[in-house]
């Protein structure tokens, strides 16, 4: 990310925002200082320091600032019938938004990992964390229940199909991002769509793809 074309024009807490996330990926968390972030903001580190105390207030507002990016980039199309949405949902999970968004879909998953890895000693990470984990989530329930509505899903308990994506969808990009394996996304959408077409989608109902 380019720092003078992109930090142009924005105030100076979405810049902050911003050098914080460049110096995350460039040195993952627990080399992650504040003279780290100060040196790819285009003021002092006083100026940081002016509006974040301590380097976890700051982290906790980056977290924030995170995860709202990643809920803009999952958002679903309520028009779009249920199986598209969920095959949408999970595509957009997994790849990222089919338009390029604000960040790099594998480095804003990088930050995050090196986030959640802080997450068990820090209770308001672990508390939006959670929150983000739920919104996901309910989302998914959302759709499989619309589709056992309309009759195209078959009868499935939606908090467990939710969960069976969800769990798949997360450790797949873990799995991804931690090892370097290109494969991994693209072979989970590949089973994630065999367990739609072989399990949940009833066999009378017609495909709406």
């Amino acid at each position: 990310m380019g720092r003078d074309s992109e930090d142009e024009g924005v105030d100076t807490q979405e810049a902050i925002m911003r050098a914080t996330y460049r110096a995350l990926c460039k040195h993952g968390y627990a080399n992650l200082t504040m003279q780290a972030i100060a040196d790819e903001f285009d003021k002092t580190k006083g100026v940081i320091h002016y509006h974040y105390d301590t380097k976890e207030t700051l982290l906790v507002a980056f977290l924030e600032y995170l995860l709202d990016a990643f809920n803009e980039n999952i958002a679903v199309d309520e028009n779009e019938e249920p199986e598209t949405r969920l095959l949408t949902l999970i595509d957009t999970l997994l790849f990222g938004p089919p338009e390029r968004g604000e960040f790099d879909h594998w480095e804003l998953m990088v930050a995050l990992l090196e986030v959640r890895s802080e997450a068990p000693y820090n209770e308001e990470f672990r508390r939006q964390f959670t929150h983000n984990y739920e919104t996901i989530e309910a989302t998914l329930v959302a759709i499989i229940e619309d589709g056992i509505d309309r009759g195209k899903f078959r009868d499935v308990d939606p908090q467990l199909a939710a969960t069976l994506f969800l769990t798949a969808l997360n450790g797949a990009r873990i799995y991804q991002v931690a090892l370097r394996r290109d494969d991994v996304a693209q072979l989970t959408r590949d089973g994630l769509e065999a367990i739609i077409d072989d399990w949940l989608r009833r066999s009378d109902a017609s495909t709406d793809r």
